[in-house]
């Protein structure tokens, strides 16, 4: 500084001459300034209020201001095109540089070598770049946004339980339309959370039966409506399968959120009043409606009555034989016809009938006389046969008998060992063999065969079977005797 106040001062006596006084001239003033303030690098924060960025300019010029005081700026084009920021009214800016003086004009500028948004300001910038960005997509468009329900039975509402706007929103929808039923989803509308709150609310009051759904919150600053200018709330909106009417802050507000909604409203208030007609609104439509509905009936009525007067005016109608008269006429005809024809047709069938009783009168003896020669040959033939008959079988008989024995012969051969062999082998197994050889069997009253003094007690009857004969027994006493038995013994 002391280097730049002595340059200064050199320069004003080098001005000056050979002036004595000691006095500076103007340009070694505004040197003396330049230096000093240059001198200075500062960072500061301003609104902006002014911009001129024409084309053919070297530098953009702009003010920034705060409460109390403004300050011009300028920055060279390739300076501001570096830092990817457009200048806006309103934006709230964040500058480094130095102060310079403009000698030939006497004018102190802020020369700045950097510049970026801060707070509000950087956080415009990024809600216009995402507007812009789904508006590309399409997500803003007036031709995807959907028509409210008229008369919504169910409306689903997103909010913070303690806000008043969910006051505001239940009091409207109770005094314009009672019949609603609200579901209320309550999530916060503010902070990091909120934008992930408020989908899962409208998820919830869509699976609730909502055919509208209201997301709304009272107002704020720019920063508190932040989590409505979320990209990923944007596009839930907008995959909604129901209408979304936004109420987000107050009139000059607007978010994201709003922009791709399919209604935005100025306030939770006015959200309410856009899903839910006034009573009188309906009072005027019903009223419009029914005067509709009687007119289109009164218009039915008189066609109907028209067309019914036309057919009534028929003769068919007035006359009820007007209807069958063509027919009646033609029945009646059709009967005298049949009455002069059945006369004559029996005389003629009657004549024919002679005719032909004439003819088989005449007919009947030749036709018996040829029947009886005819049976009389036929008589003559059979007994001429009947006599060959008997023989002719005889003899083919005799012949299929002879044939027989020849094979039947030689089959019993075949077979007659074996037959000798198990007629044999029945023999031995036979009973009566048994019985031949001396051995007896003893039997119950009831028939069956005593093979253990069990079944058989003291003073029983049985019947002993010898080879020739049965024997009446009384069994005096029993005694068991152990013995093996082979097992042919037990099979005898």
């Amino acid at each position: 500084m002391a280097y730049r106040e002595n340059e200064g001062r050199s320069a004003t006596r080098g001005a000056a001459g050979a002036s004595d006084s000691g006095a500076l001239s103007v340009s070694g003033a505004m040197a003396l300034a330049k230096g000093a303030l240059e001198g200075v690098t500062v960072r500061l924060i301003g609104e902006v209020s002014e911009v001129s960025c024409k084309p053919g300019y070297k530098a953009a010029y702009f003010t920034v201001k705060d409460k109390g005081a403004a300050l011009p700026c300028m920055m060279w084009n390739n300076r501001y095109e570096a830092t990817g920021v457009r200048l806006a009214m309103g934006q709230l800016v964040e500058l480094t540089g130095r102060f310079t003086l403009y000698a030939a004009k006497g004018r102190m500028n802020f020369d700045v070598f950097s510049l970026a948004l801060a707070g509000e300001g950087m956080l415009r910038q990024q809600v216009a770049d995402l507007a812009r960005k789904l508006e590309a997509e399409g997500l803003m468009q007036a031709g995807r946004k959907r028509p409210l329900p008229m008369l919504p039975v169910c409306v689903g509402l997103v909010t913070s339980p303690r806000g008043a706007a969910v006051h505001d929103v239940l009091r409207t929808l109770r005094r314009r339309f009672p019949l609603a039923r609200v579901v209320v989803a309550g999530v916060p509308v503010e902070g990091r959370e909120a934008p992930a709150r408020v989908v899962e609310g409208m998820r919830a009051v869509c699976s609730g039966g909502a055919e509208v759904v209201l997301v709304v919150r009272g107002g704020g600053s720019f920063e508190d409506l932040m989590p409505f200018n979320d990209e990923g709330l944007a596009r839930a909106i907008a995959a909604c399968p129901v209408p979304v009417v936004t109420g987000i802050g107050h009139e000059p507000d607007t978010s994201i959120a709003d922009m791709v909604a399919d209604l935005r409203a100025s306030t939770p208030t006015a959200a309410a009043e856009a899903v839910a007609p006034a009573r009188e609104n309906l009072e005027s439509l019903f009223e419009t409606q029914a005067r509709s509905l009687a007119a289109c009936a009164s218009r039915c009525v008189e066609r109907e009555t028209a067309a019914f007067m036309r057919l009534a005016d028929r003769p068919v109608f007035s006359d009820a034989a007007y209807l069958f008269a063509a027919e009646a006429q033609t029945l009646d005809l059709a009967a005298d016809r049949l009455a002069r024809a059945l006369p004559a047709n029996l005389g003629r069938d009657r004549v024919r009938l002679d005719a032909t009783a004439d003819r088989l009168r005449l007919a009947g003896p030749r036709v018996v006389e040829r029947e009886r020669s005819a049976l009389t040959g036929a008589r003559e033939r059979f007994a001429r046969a009947l006599p060959l008959a008997p023989a002719r079988e005889r003899s083919r008989v005799e012949a299929l008998r002879d044939r027989l024995i020849v094979r039947g012969g030689a089959v019993v051969g075949r077979f007659e060992t074996e037959a000798q062999v198990a007629a044999a082998r029945l023999h031995d197994l036979s009973p009566l063999a048994v019985l031949a050889r001396g051995y007896a069997v003893a039997r119950t009253e009831q028939g069956a065969v005593v093979k253990r003094v069990e079944q058989v007690g003291e003073g029983s009857r049985i019947s002993v079977a010898v080879s020739d004969g049965e024997l009446a027994c009384r069994v005096e006493s029993t005694r068991r005797i152990e013995t093996s038995v082979e097992p042919w013994e037990e099979t005898a």
